[in-house]
C-alpha cells in the first residue's frame, strides 16, 4: 500500500486554513515528502504523521513557497533525536540553498546529504521504489515528480516444482535475487510470470503544459498537478508567470490517461477552486479540487 496525503495545497503565501504546497508519501517503512513550504509541519501534525522517519525530501524548485519550511522541519527532526541521515534531491544549486538556509539551524545530530539533479529525466532509485525527476517549464530550474513502484509477476509454483528448486530458494526467488550457489543456478525468470501492475503517484507544480508532463504522468494512479487560477479570464496571466490553469492541468490529465487528478497549488486569490470544477470536469471527469489533508491509500489491483 502507499500511502499519500497532499499536505498544504497553496501557491505563493499561506492562508488561514491553506498551507503551501507540499506532499507526503509513504511506502513499505519509507517516508518521502515532495517540496517543504512554511506550514508543512503543521500540516504534518494535522495528519497525524511524523517528520522523524522522513527517508528522502524532494524539491521541485527554489522559490519560498516551496522550500521556506525546510529549517523548521530540520530542527524538528533534530529535536527528535534523528540520528539517520537525510537526503535531500533537487535542482542544481541544492547544496549552496541548503547552507544558507542552515544558518539558522547549523547543528544537527544527523547528516544531511543533498543530490542534485543534473539531467533533464533522472531516476533515483530506492529499496522497493524509485523516484523519476523530469524537467517542466517555468521561469526557474523546476522538476516533477513520479513514486514509481513495480511489481513482479506472481510465484509459480508449478514451475518451481517441475525445475526441482528447493524450497528455501523460493523466497528469494519472488523477491527477485538470483541464486548462484551450492552448485544451483536459478534466476526469477524462471519462476515468475509478467510483470503486474505496479502503483504511480505524479506530482507536478509551477510549470506551463508540456508533453514531458504526458509523457511522465502516463498511466498514473494519481496524478497531483497545480491549478494556479481557476478563473478563465487569468489564461494570460497563467502564461506570463509560468503557470497553469485548471483546465490546461485537465487537459494534461486527459492525454496522459491518467486513473485520478488532485489540482494544487492556488493562487491566493482563488477563495473556491471548487465553484469552477464543473467546466473542468467536462474535460477531465476524474478531477478534484483538493484541499490541505486530502488523503488516499493506494492498494495493488489485480487487472
Amino acid at each position: 500500500m502507499l500511502e499519500v496525503c497532499l499536505l498544504g495545497t497553496g501557491g505563493m503565501m499561506p492562508l488561514p486554513h491553506r498551507w503551501l504546497t507540499s506532499l507526503m508519501a509513504r511506502y513499505n517503512g519509507k517516508s518521502i515528502l515532495i517540496d517543504c513550504g512554511e506550514g508543512t509541519q503543521i500540516a504534518m501534525k494535522e495528519k497525524g504523521w511524523s517528520p522523524k522517519p522522513i527517508d528522502v525530501i524532494c524539491f521541485t524548485h527554489f522559490h519560498a513557497d516551496h522550500i521556506s519550511g525546510l529549517p523548521g522541519m530540520l530542527l524538528t527532526m533534530g529535536n527528535a533525536e534523528r540520528t539517520e541521515p537525510l537526503l535531500l534531491i533537487g535542482p542544481r544549486g541544492l547544496p549552496g540553498i541548503v547552507n544558507s538556509l542552515r544558518v539558522i539551524a547549523p547543528e544537527l545530530p544527523f547528516e544531511v546529504i543533498c543530490l542534485e539533479i543534473t539531467e533533464l529525466e533522472q531516476v533515483f532509485p530506492f529499496s522497493g521504489f524509485r523516484i523519476e525527476s523530469f524537467r517542466v517549464n517555468h521561469n526557474v530550474p523546476c522538476y516533477g515528480y513520479s513514486i514509481v513502484i513495480d511489481r513482479a509477476g506472481k510465484f509459480d509454483v508449478e514451475k518451481a516444482q517441475s525445475l526441482n528448486i528447493p524450497r528455501n530458494y523460493w523466497n528469494p526467488l519472488q523477491k527477485g535475487e538470483i541464486i548462484d550457489e551450492d552448485g544451483y543456478y536459478f534466476t526469477p525468470d524462471m519462476v515468475l510470470g509478467a510483470p503486474r501492475r505496479g502503483l504511480k503517484v505524479t506530482y507536478c507544480t509551477d510549470t506551463r503544459p508540456t508533453d514531458c508532463i504526458v509523457e511522465h504522468a502516463a498511466g498514473s494512479d494519481l496524478f497531483i498537478c497545480e491549478g494556479m487560477y481557476g478563473e478563465p479570464e487569468k489564461a494570460k496571466k497563467a502564461k506570463e508567470y509560468k503557470h497553469m490553469t485548471f483546465y490546461e492541468a485537465a487537459e494534461i490529465a486527459k492525454l496522459a490517461g491518467v486513473q485520478e487528478m488532485w489540482l494544487t497549488h492556488y493562487s491566493p486569490s482563488l477563495v473556491r477552486p471548487e465553484e469552477y470544477m464543473e467546466e473542468v470536469r467536462k474535460i477531465f471527469p476524474a478531477a478534484l479540487a483538493a484541499k490541505d489533508g486530502r488523503s488516499m491509500d493506494l492498494m495493488f489491483r489485480e487487472d
